[in-house]
């Protein structure tokens, strides 16, 4: 999977937006304006960072060779997952959404509700 991938995919989900709110390579995306998904645009291999429940956070790095504790986020809660390793796309999909997930069952049962219909 390569980045021009991973952007059309977050953008095809409900209510995403992308910003660069920390500098000119770091690429966000948001749903209903929080974070979900963080793409540097100048990692010498491509990746991303994204928030992931705890019940997986370390099956996930001990599986794959592709997925380590995200740089600069709280590592309990976020991984990085590098795009070109042993993780196959349709799984960095499956991520990417349960990331997405993940922020819409922390905002409000109204919000929430928007998203379950």
């Amino acid at each position: 999977m390569n980045i021009e991938n991973v952007r059309e995919y977050c953008l095809s989900l409900r209510n995403v937006t992308e910003c660069l709110p920390f500098d000119d390579v770091s690429l966000v995306f948001k749903v209903e304006g929080k974070m979900f998904l963080l793409l540097p645009l100048d990692a010498s291999e491509p990746c991303v960072s994204l928030k992931c429940n705890t019940d997986y956070i370390d099956e996930l790095r001990d599986r794959y060779k592709a997925v380590e504790p995200a740089w600069h986020f709280n590592k309990k809660y976020w991984n990085t997952i590098y795009l070109e390793r042993d993780m196959e796309d349709e799984d960095i999909k499956h991520w990417i959404h349960h990331s997405y997930r993940e922020v819409i069952a922390k905002l409000p049962k109204k919000i929430r509700d928007l998203y379950n219909e």
